[in-house]
């Protein structure tokens, strides 16, 4: 009798636990997604347009900055949030809006490249990340640093 009841436990027990497991797996799943924006259709979601994707910012002297802006418009149906811009380095610093952007309304993303300690041709990606269909989008510093004389 108390082998049964012992293996009805361990059976009890272990069932118990993966279902347990399961539920966190699917917990998370929710918890995940419910973190992130609110789901919309591909059909609606923020769509994303750059007046230019690419900033050649020529030839300039080693430890000169470089700052330019890359103006964009929500050409989608809901609002547009940014929720990070990236850069490849510690020597190109992007700046966001931090509030949504609604559909028809323009935006302006600032980035700054500080050339100190680089030299030759330089590519700086920051990439950018929303709600957007495609969700990231990638923005590109091109040009040349050359030793100071």
């Amino acid at each position: 009798m108390k082998k049964i009841f012992a293996i009805a436990f361990v059976v009890i027990a272990f069932t118990a636990c993966k279902q347990k497991a399961s539920k966190t797996v699917e917990e998370k799943a929710i918890a995940s997604t419910s973190a992130a924006a609110p789901a919309v259709l591909a059909e609606d979601a923020p769509k994303v347009k750059f007046e230019k994707e690419i900033y050649d910012f020529g030839v300039i002297k080693q430890g000169e900055k470089v700052q330019t802006s890359f103006k964009f418009t929500n050409t989608g149906k809901t609002p547009l949030i940014i929720t990070d811009a990236t850069a490849t380095c510690g020597c190109t610093a992007p700046e966001y809006p931090k509030t949504p952007v609604k559909p028809g309304e323009e935006g302006v993303i600032k980035v700054t490249f500080d050339s100190t300690g680089k030299m030759g041709m330089q590519d700086k990606v920051v990439t950018i990340t929303s709600n957007a269909n495609p969700e990231a989008n990638k923005l590109h510093l091109v040009g040349e640093v050359k030793e100071p004389k």
